[in-house]
């Protein structure tokens, strides 16, 4: 009787343990799957509490109170006190009759309220330009803030010829305030509609960042880096059965009536500098610093370049021409490059693919433009791939979320070598939300580019930042100061990676573009950038 206990307790201790391991196992494997979505309903308890790592919780704190402390609140009773581009003055420092090319010229900007009233702060969102339209050149100037109504505008002089100089007051102060207030309120300025499909049933309902109801939701739940979206689950359908999603622009608003009177188009982008009459820049035979040839982790400056002719020139870096087909062949030879972002990175493929006759369009299948889009040179071993970035992606346009994935789980799956290089873009469509969603993705990146310099860090990694766009009636939601102020996390996120920066905001002012999606030239001295990089 003794024997036989024994036995039994050996053998009951044994299975426990083997169902222990295989339920881990199972575990394991599945989360090395990336399978990363999960669902509950509103009456269960979530799968993994919503609460980020306390570092990425940390560091979205202390980069939300560096913004607040750098666009405080305004007073704003009426328009009349609010900035004026016609009642401020600007002077410039140290005239000269004539400029040698490399200097820079300097201007002191005093900013007044519309009734001729000195202003004490500052905050003012300043565009700084300066221009040869008979040589299609253009560069960005640099606005340092003093915050007492000052500014110094400084403008690099890096070409000869006559050069005109623009200063746009693109909002006043006490706009910057509203729209940053207004930006952080809520999310629902924009809805999702899903589409959920069950055999010959097709069904849409509401779905968002976050949903305020009491409806059975799906929850689509990236765990690790806390990324959520959520679906209103309709009746008798799985959650699985979401496929497809749009957006609509709902009639919400946290401006008041008087705020928008700041916002009306005839308000935005006034020029301060109306009555300056070009000045005129002489070669006075200085030398040039030798640059280094531009690779990536160098430190780009602000202004990074300035365009002549339509080439954009660095200012920073030595440049390669990339304009034979085959001069670019020989660089793209034997490289995956892989393009994440928007579509202001889809332009790349649309552009190469006139640009390099060798390299033919792979269908993806897919429908619409938001598919996965895919070059390939079978005879060079170039593969060039485009995917869009992950929720939130604002479009009218029905998109899959089949393929769906955010773009560090992207960056995951990247085994990464020499001949691999990875770009990045986001920002365009992060601008109608709360700016922590867009500080917590782009943390996200820079950990997924930390996880992928340490397999391989031969690999290639270019953030092409956000450009200017058109100034639209909607600037609570698509204004460029959201965009601005992203570039500026951006950088602060990434300063310490060894990255390749593409300053398409600089680009874009440079080239006066003011298009979500620049012309031609300007892709191509973009891929031009980018090609500098990798080869």
């Amino acid at each position: 009787m003794l024997i036989f206990i024994l036995i039994f307790w050996v053998i009951y201790l044994a299975s426990k343990d083997h169902t222990k391991f295989s339920f881990n196992l199972e575990n394991h494997i599945i989360l090395n799957q990336g399978n990363i979505f999960k669902k509950y309903s509103h009456s269960e308890t979530p799968l993994c509490p919503a609460v980020s790592p306390k570092e990425t919780e940390l560091r979205i704190k202390d980069i939300m109170e560096k913004l607040d402390q750098q666009i405080p609140p305004r007073p704003f009773t009426h328009v009349n006190t609010t900035t004026s581009a016609t009642h401020s003055t600007a002077t410039i420092l140290n005239p000269q009759d004539t400029y040698c090319r490399g200097d820079q010229l300097d201007i002191l900007l005093e900013v007044r309220d519309h009734l001729g009233c000195r202003k004490q702060y500052g905050g003012d969102f300043l565009r700084a330009r300066m221009y040869s339209p008979a040589l299609m050149a253009g560069a960005s100037g640099k606005v340092t803030d003093f915050n007492n109504g000052t500014y110094l505008v400084s403008f690099t002089l890096f070409w000869e010829g006559q050069v005109s100089l623009s200063l746009l007051l693109i909002h006043p102060s006490e706009g910057v305030s509203a729209l940053w207030r207004a930006r952080n309120q809520g999310c629902d300025r924009i809805i999702f509609i899903g589409l959920f499909a069950n055999r010959s049933s097709n069904v849409f309902t509401e779905c968002g960042l976050t949903l305020n109801t009491n409806a059975e939701l799906c929850q689509y739940m990236d765990d690790r880096d806390q990324e959520a979206f959520y679906c209103v689950r309709p009746q008798h359908m799985p959650c699985e059965a979401l496929t497809h999603v749009t957006t609509r622009t709902r009639n919400i608003s946290y401006l008041s009536k008087e705020e928008w009177r700041l916002f009306h188009r005839s308000n935005i982008g006034v020029e301060m500098m109306k009555n300056f009459t070009p000045i005129e820049v002489i070669p006075c035979n200085k030398s040039e610093n030798i640059k280094k040839n531009c690779q990536i982790g160098m430190k780009t400056p602000f202004p990074s370049g300035y365009t002549l002719k339509k080439m954009w020139i660095t200012a920073f870096c030595k440049q390669i021409k990339f304009i034979e087909t085959k001069n670019i062949n020989d660089c793209l030879e034997r490289k995956l490059i892989y393009l994440m972002g928007d579509s202001t990175l889809r332009q790349w493929i649309y552009y190469l693919q006139k640009a390099v006759k060798t390299l033919k369009y792979f269908d993806h299948h897919g429908a619409g433009i938001f598919k996965t889009h895919v070059l390939l040179d079978v005879e060079r071993h170039i593969l060039i791939q485009w995917k869009k970035h992950g929720h939130p992606f604002v479009t009218k346009k029905l998109f899959s979320v089949k393929d769906e994935n955010y773009i560090p789980r992207e960056i995951d799956r990247v085994a990464g070598d020499k001949n691999t290089a990875i770009v990045i873009t986001l920002g365009q469509h992060f601008r109608p939300f709360p700016i922590n969603i867009f500080i917590r993705r782009a943390i996200n990146i820079q950990k997924a580019i930390e996880r992928l310099f340490l397999r391989s860090p031969e690999t290639k990694v270019i953030l092409k930042t956000e450009n200017t766009r058109e100034i639209q009636e909607n600037a609570e939601m698509f204004s460029d100061f959201h965009g601005y102020i992203q570039n500026l996390i951006i950088r602060d996120i990434f300063v310490d990676l060894n990255v390749g920066i593409i300053d398409a905001w600089d680009m874009t002012i440079a080239y006066c573009t003011n298009n979500a999606h620049p012309p031609d030239y300007v892709i191509q001295n973009q891929i031009g950038m980018f090609l500098n990089y990798i080869c």
